[in-house]
């Protein structure tokens, strides 16, 4: 009898063993979905790895998809951030849901810490003298944001709420962190697609953009040189940050969280009074939130919300965003040429770079150039133009938020 009772516990002990493994969920109704997800994230992590797109960020995100897709790790809980918003109640209750790593995490993207965090550290590493020697990048930085504004029309047009529809046009503006802030805030449900779209294309900034740029120029406009820029004084490089935070601060309140980090880590780099400051943002800190930011963001992407027509169309939207943009600052550029004298004229080259993939679009303007004229040297100019893209995409997405928030 004894050993009869010891089978049956035995038995149903291996039975309770095996219905918990997270194998077992792979044959419910939505387990192919997490099976699918799994095999995307194995592929973002090759393209991360192998291919180094944007590996940093890329990599995270990847192993962030494949933690929240394996069944039964409860790591992360789309019903704690049902609606849009944060239910405090569910985390501090000892019934029903119990919060997992990824859910604690996921925080700091849904509060906007992360985003801005990072921006502290991309403002130490920025150089604004380029913008501040040449006013006119403003411009071309500006013009460059129309593709965000088109593609919000575009995508509003294809059925997109007026939330999502923001959510994707921001894609355009070619910002990683601008991108997860603006979506997290208004439509949280597409922020893994949008987030994989968004550094998936500015991965392929070399791919995307000559393309482009050859087909909206001559010959002649590709060989244009450029004049040296002046050498920028050290007040005006910290002056610089400080007016410009107030400025846009004013102007538009939505945009003072990134702006106004922005512009705080490049004055830490240009006072040259808190090196250590300025060196731990653009190391320690950055690295640090780097890892939270990718695993949260990869975390969103349950098979739920990223398996559906949606996610195809937001891949597709978000090309088109960034094409329209480079475009729209080629063109920019072609236009300003109408008013400016001879020895003026600006290559216009450099108005690709009017995106905020910094330095990489501005790179790319270099590269192409050199291909019709091995004597010029567009880099210095196209990175005005591309520092003044990562200010152009945080104004943007402030706008949107003061229209859509």
């Amino acid at each position: 009898m004894l050993n009869l009772l010891q089978s049956n516990f035995a038995l149903e002990s291996l039975e309770k063993f095996v219905s918990s493994m997270g194998f077992a969920a792979f044959f419910s109704e939505m387990g192919w979905g997490n099976l699918v997800m799994i095999l995307i994230a194995f592929f973002l992590l090759y393209l991360a790895i192998k291919k180094e797109y944007e590996p940093m960020l890329m990599m995270t995100i990847a192993f962030g998809m494949l933690l929240t897709n394996l069944p039964g790790a409860g790591l992360f809980h789309e019903e704690l951030f049902a609606g849009g918003h944060v239910h405090w109640d569910a985390f501090t209750s000892h019934e029903g849901i119990a919060p997992g790593l990824l859910d604690y995490l996921y925080l700091g993207v849904k509060l906007g810490i992360y985003p801005c965090l990072i921006f502290v550290g991309v403002g130490a590493m920025t150089d604004f003298g380029p913008l501040i020697a040449n006013p006119k990048s403003f411009l071309l930085g500006a013009a460059a944001q129309i593709g965000i504004f088109a593609t919000f029309i575009a995508a509003y047009a294809m059925g997109f709420t007026p939330e999502q529809a923001g959510s994707i046009g921001i894609i355009g503006g070619a910002d990683g962190p601008t991108a997860i802030f603006l979506t997290a805030k208004l439509a949280p449900e597409l922020l893994g697609p949008i987030a994989v779209a968004a550094y998936s294309y500015m991965a392929l900034v070399p791919v995307i953009q000559p393309p482009i740029m050859r087909a909206l120029t001559t010959k002649k406009e590709r060989q244009i040189k450029m004049s040296t820029l002046r050498q920028v004084s050290k007040k005006e490089r910290i002056l610089f940050p400080i007016v410009i935070a107030a400025i846009i601060s004013l102007l538009l309140p939505d945009a003072a969280p990134l702006v106004g980090c922005l512009m705080l880590g490049n004055l830490m780099k240009e006072s040259g009074v808190v090196d250590r400051l300025s060196k731990t943002v653009q190391n320690e800190l950055m690295n640090i939130v780097v890892i939270f930011l990718g695993l949260t963001v990869g975390a969103t992407a349950t098979a739920n919300t990223f398996l559906s027509p949606a996610t195809i169309k937001i891949m597709l939207m978000g090309i088109v965003a960034f094409g329209v943009a480079s475009a729209c600052g080629v063109l920019f550029a072609k236009l300003m040429n109408c008013f400016l004298k001879e020895g003026n004229k600006i290559n216009p080259l450099i108005g690709s770079a009017g995106v905020s993939a910094v330095p990489m679009a501005a790179r790319v303007s270099q590269k192409v150039g050199q291909e019709e004229n091995p004597s010029n040297f567009l880099l210095m100019h196209a990175m005005g133009p591309n520092v003044a893209g990562v200010v152009g995409s945080a104004v943007a997405a402030g706008l949107l938020l003061s229209f859509l928030g």
